[in-house]
């Protein structure tokens, strides 16, 4: 198995299908996602094969994205079985995939190491500037509003209100953003947060200001 090529590969497979998109989920974000999982993998010593393996795939099966995510990552199967990666190596990279998401708060525990790590890379991207400029960017795919002050936060969703259900931008800060801090695997990856969660809550701070017309 020469890893090299397989993630050459991947990187096109995922560029193919992710690099028109507009919803955030982009191959500039799954990039990112990459960089910091490699980052997070040598700073732990973990399996760097298989954190980028994952990090570039994981949104090829992402449920707010694709129709059927039991498919999808039947398609991301198959895919690397064509590749020649090993299988315990393959069936680690769809582990990871398949409990990659928030699913508004319902999602299941990692269980590996590397697991951790490229869920960690993901939820970083999730915050900080890069994660409020996503959020808008979301929500304007999804077609919601950027704040309806009558709407209030949900604090507890299924999986269908989370994917399909009423919200707004604002909305997302208090219903994922300003969790995912208290939800990071790695020490590490936790510390990263901290600086972005702050950032943000400046920047809802500055909004509201702005929203009530309070700066004037």
């Amino acid at each position: 198995m020469n890893t090299e090529e397989i993630i050459r590969l991947a990187e096109g497979f995922v560029r193919e299908r992710l690099g028109a998109d507009t919803s955030g989920h982009d191959w500039f974000h799954i990039e990112r996602v990459r960089r910091m999982a490699v980052r997070l993998a040598r700073h732990y010593q973990a399996d760097a094969f298989l954190c980028e393996l994952a990090a570039l795939l994981h949104d090829l099966a992402d449920g707010k994205l694709q129709a059927s995510e039991s498919e999808a990552l039947a398609g991301i199967a198959e895919w690397l079985s064509c590749q020649g990666v090993d299988q315990a190596a393959a069936a680690h990279a769809l582990r990871i995939i398949g409990t990659m998401s928030f699913k508004g708060g319902q999602g299941s525990p990692m269980p590996s190491l590397e697991g951790q790590i490229v869920q960690d890379a993901d939820r970083l991207d999730a915050l900080g500037a890069i994660g409020i400029a996503r959020t808008f960017m979301y929500s304007g795919w999804k077609g919601q509003m950027m704040h309806d002050p009558e709407l209030p936060p949900r604090d507890k969703m299924t999986l269908d209100e989370y994917l399909n259900g009423r919200g707004t931008a604002i909305n997302h800060f208090h219903e994922k953003l300003f969790k995912l801090k208290d939800l990071m695997n790695t020490d590490a990856a936790r510390q990263i947060a901290e600086e972005r969660h702050r950032f943000m809550e400046l920047f809802l701070q500055q909004f509201m200001k702005e929203w009530s017309g309070g700066d004037v």
